[in-house]
């Protein structure tokens, strides 16, 4: 193992967007065995700092590669294309009307039932999104196309966060 190697490499996994998470997971606990700091206790306090440097990067890599949208991002730079979602917010038209419409949505809704038929519907999207973006990033390699639905599904993650902080004040 190299501390430099990509995420992929260092989980010895394909540099594509579908992935195992059970494999992913194994991998992990095999990794985290191998380099956690209390193997090198005996060592000194040299080798268990670089343990924990290991360790540290590991862990990095697996919370990367574990979240989808993090993992997409992450294959999207690698391949000369950063999200850049604080300055490039543009976004397809179809997208940014649907947004305002769920947002309508929400603002309206007036019981769970409503905001929890709402959740499903983004939800709903939300898995369509995730299906073309595997598309674009393992089958076509298009990862302009993967960043700027890497960039909707971010709005998204947030929006379904704001459903869930509106299904919360909603609950007895």
């Amino acid at each position: 193992m190299n501390i430099d190697d990509d995420d992929f490499k260092l989980f010895g996994l394909d540099e594509r967007f579908a992935l195992e998470p059970a494999r992913l997971d194994r991998r992990w606990r095999e990794l985290q065995a191998e380099v956690h700091p209390d193997r090198f206790a005996a060592q000194g306090a040299a080798a268990q700092r670089v343990a924990m440097q290991w360790s540290v990067r590991v862990n990095e890599a697996y919370r990367r590669l574990k979240d989808p949208l993090r993992r997409a991002a992450y294959l999207c730079e690698r391949r000369g294309v950063p999200i850049d979602a604080e300055r490039n917010t543009a976004m397809p038209r179809e997208f940014l009307t649907q947004q305002m419409a769920w947002r309508e949505s929400l603002d309206d809704a007036d019981g769970t039932d409503t905001v929890q038929a709402l959740d499903d519907q983004v939800a709903s999207h939300e898995r369509q999104l995730l299906q073309r973006l595997e598309q674009q990033l393992d089958t076509h390699g298009d990862a302009q196309a993967a960043a700027s639905l890497v960039r909707e599904l971010m709005f998204v993650a947030r929006f379904r966060q704001d459903i869930d902080q509106r299904l919360e004040t909603l609950q007895p």
